[in-house]
């Protein structure tokens, strides 16, 4: 597909650049099951549009202070290098996004804060293969030392991070260290709604999927088919398999929170729609036309235009009515992105 047909104006005001407060008090546009049915409801009245014995899935992925300043030293010559860490490679070796990234060349060494150093292995395009001077938690604490959060570029672009973002930009769920971008549609989320929603008599599960900050990469190709989608490492544990296997059997739905949940659940599946335990890098690309084996439902914040994320919720639903939906939004003065409103998507019935 032509990738202009995802595109949508967007006017700046209605990026968020802080999160509703409290996160459950965010709106939720819910978008079907009927053909071009749209309510305008509230986070926190998510336990009454889902049914007992449906299970949402969440991304228990930790976002890293991945973005670090450091120089570069050659000779007499200095440089100021911006780096993004994006995939750990092992316990020492990250892919990262570096800017000026024509100012590094293989065997160059980056300095950071506190004395870690990095030095380039490889360079593609503005990809950076790093090897730091530490590895494995002694690493781990480096980057906690030298970094700070990576906030999405559309916010960083407006104000700096400030400690507020420390806990902003965190899930309730966040316990496994990785991911250099927050699964968003899990900000929303607080203790009061997790038990609002037990008691409804619906499950939760996790599963783990390190948010790079590819997802944030404009789709720069014309046609939908020369796209080279980013990978991202995730974990689907043979528990958490069985447990969405029976609820699925017993009738009830799976409700993923958050595209990368979705992402995962999607490679994990087999063809009968039976998730398996996964682990591993997945670039999965799902575009209209795509065949949903593992979801039953989605919830999302709203999407860049021309996004691989968008181009992913109007094949859930379809082109014409998430544009739609989304104009919508726009008109009633939805908050988009990272810290914005959320959207509640059942398939078309």
């Amino acid at each position: 597909m032509r990738v202009d047909a995802f595109d949508f104006d967007l006017p700046d005001a209605r990026i968020a650049l802080r999160p509703a407060r409290p996160r459950d008090s965010a709106r939720l546009l819910v978008v079907g099951p009927e053909k071009l049915h749209r309510e305008d409801a509230i986070v926190s009245e998510l336990p009454k549009l889902l049914r007992p014995g449906d299970i949402l899935v969440f991304n228990d992925t930790k976002v890293i202070p991945a973005r670090l300043s450091g120089t570069r030293t050659r000779g007499e010559l200095v440089a100021n290098i911006e780096v993004t860490l994006h995939q750990r490679l092992s316990p020492g070796e990250w892919l990262a996004f570096a800017k000026p990234a024509k100012r590094l060349i293989q065997g160059d060494v980056v300095s950071f804060k506190g004395g870690l150093d990095a030095e380039v292995l490889n360079r593609t395009g503005g990809e950076i293969h790093f090897r730091f001077s530490v590895s494995g938690p002694d690493l781990d604490i480096a980057i906690a030392e030298a970094g700070v959060m990576p906030l999405p570029p559309y916010i960083a672009s407006k104000r700096p991070t400030d400690d507020a973002d420390l806990l902003d930009y965190q899930t309730l769920f966040a316990d496994e260290p990785g991911a250099v971008a927050a699964p968003t549609a899990g900000l929303h989320f607080t203790p009061e709604l997790m038990s609002a929603l037990t008691d409804r008599g619906i499950k939760t599960a996790k599963v783990t999927l390190h948010v790079g900050a590819g997802t944030f990469l404009p789709v720069s190709a014309d046609d939908t088919d020369a796209h080279k989608m980013h990978s991202e490492v995730g974990v689907v544990s043979r528990e958490t398999a069985e447990q969405l296997n029976t609820v699925r059997a017993r009738g009830g739905r799976i409700v993923s929170v958050g595209t990368t949940s979705l992402r995962l659940l999607e490679s994990a599946a087999d063809e009968q729609g039976l998730v398996q335990a996964w682990s591993g890098a997945t670039d999965i690309f799902i575009t209209p036309g795509y065949r949903f084996r593992a979801i039953d439902v989605l919830l999302t914040n709203f999407h860049l235009p021309k996004s691989t994320l968008f181009m992913l919720v109007s094949a859930f639903r379809s082109l014409n009515e998430m544009q739609a939906a989304y104009a919508h939004a726009i008109e009633h003065e939805y908050r988009f992105y990272s810290y914005g409103d959320a959207c509640l998507i059942f398939p078309e019935t």
